[in-house]
């Protein structure tokens, strides 16, 4: 099974998601100047900067990187030129996977076909959609190997999630949840796990199945952790949640394509990671989401759990070879540090308890919280 696959060019395109804020109220902009979206496209030709569902979101893509550092350099000329084009509007950004205050009802959703479609199909559900997250491709041509790497890497994602967290308020209440976003999110049909696949072929049935049913229109309303792209010759990872500092993204996506390419070397000497069941998965998926990186998950290899810390670095053992290969050490290593100082989550707490420690009130102490986003977000370094 391992031979007669050529080793794909792995490369790599990063999406995110933001939130448009007043700097005053520190709440959303929920009808931000259509403007913005012009101006932005303007000074991005080429790259992509669009509206999301809702008015109050605006989402960028980087173009296909080579590798890790070409994604760094495109993320970060991005982030700041939205922010500019933002700034000049009066607004502020952030990137983060839900806001610490804003209620979703107050928000409008972008007047566009397929968004008009969603909000009829969906109704309510999509309605609260007031979330943002990170979706990373990894280029790989060939797609019967697309599908046996999807496969596999499912186990790694809850590890992936809990490196990215950064949602752990709602409707201006803390949520004991480090990604929120997930409870939102998983209210949509065909989210969650995808199925596990023999062929290429068995899961283009499956869409075939749904669409000739009138379900969905393209594969691009299966909503998965992690799918095959429906327009792109990619595998995209999106559980992960939006990360405030780029750094941290920046790690994220380079453990995913290390993690592809070393079950792709696994596969080479016609080996594989074992599938577990998706419900095991799962509950690493929900300890995730609960604790974010503060915890431990399940190593269904003992069983047990094991603090993150420690998986980590088996993580990091694992891949070390293909972070080399790669070029992205140093990006892998950075995961060290977001477990040192927490995620975006675990940081927007303390600074939340901080401020109520000094005696502001609950509203004082979510403003705070905006603030500390706004500046993180174009924070760039350690």
């Amino acid at each position: 099974m391992g031979r007669g696959v050529s080793e794909p060019a792995w490369t790599v395109g990063i999406e995110e998601e933001y939130l448009i804020v007043d700097p005053d109220s520190r709440n959303l902009a929920a009808d931000p100047p259509e403007s913005i979206w012009g101006e932005c496209e303007r000074r991005l030709a080429g790259q992509q900067v669009s509206p999301e569902f809702l008015r109050s979101q605006i989402e960028i893509g980087t173009p296909v990187c080579a590798n890790i550092g070409e994604a760094r350099e495109s993320l970060v000329h991005l982030r700041r030129t939205v922010a500019e084009v933002v700034g000049e509007h009066g607004l502020a950004l952030i990137a983060a996977s839900t806001h610490p205050f804003a209620e979703w009802d107050h928000q409008k959703h972008t007047g566009k076909a397929r968004y008009d479609e969603i909000a009829r199909d969906l109704q309510a559900v999509v309605r609260r959609l007031l979330i943002c997250g990170m979706h990373v491709h990894v280029g790989i041509d060939n797609k019967d190997l697309r599908i046996d790497l999807m496969n596999q890497v499912v186990y790694f994602l809850p590890h992936l999630l809990a490196l990215s967290t950064s949602s752990p308020f709602w409707r201006g209440q803390e949520t004991g949840l480090r990604s929120y976003r997930l409870t939102v999110f998983d209210a949509l049909p065909r989210t969650g796990f995808p199925d596990q696949f023999g062929s290429f072929s068995e899961y283009q049935r499956l869409v075939d199945t749904l669409v000739e049913a009138g379900c969905i229109e393209d594969g691009t309303k299966l909503w998965w952790d992690v799918r095959p792209s429906a327009r792109y010759p990619t595998i995209e990872m999106r559980i992960a949640d939006v990360c405030t500092r780029v750094e941290d993204a920046l790690t994220v996506a380079a453990l995913f394509v290390c993690l592809l390419r070393m079950l792709y070397r696994l596969r080479r000497r016609n080996q594989r990671w074992r599938v577990y069941p998706p419900s095991l998965i799962a509950e690493n998926r929900w300890l995730a989401q609960r604790h974010g990186e503060t915890a431990g998950l399940i190593d269904f290899g003992l069983p047990s759990k094991v603090p993150f810390a420690d998986l980590l670095e088996e993580i990091i053992d694992l891949v070390a070879e293909d972070a080399e290969h790669l070029g992205c050490t140093k990006e892998v290593l950075h995961a060290r540090e977001i477990v040192r100082r927490g995620t975006s989550a675990g940081r927007q707490l303390v600074v939340y308890q901080e401020a109520k420690a000094a005696g502001a009130d609950q509203a004082e102490a979510l403003r705070a919280v905006v603030d500390m986003l706004i500046r993180e977000t174009l924070a760039v370094g350690d």
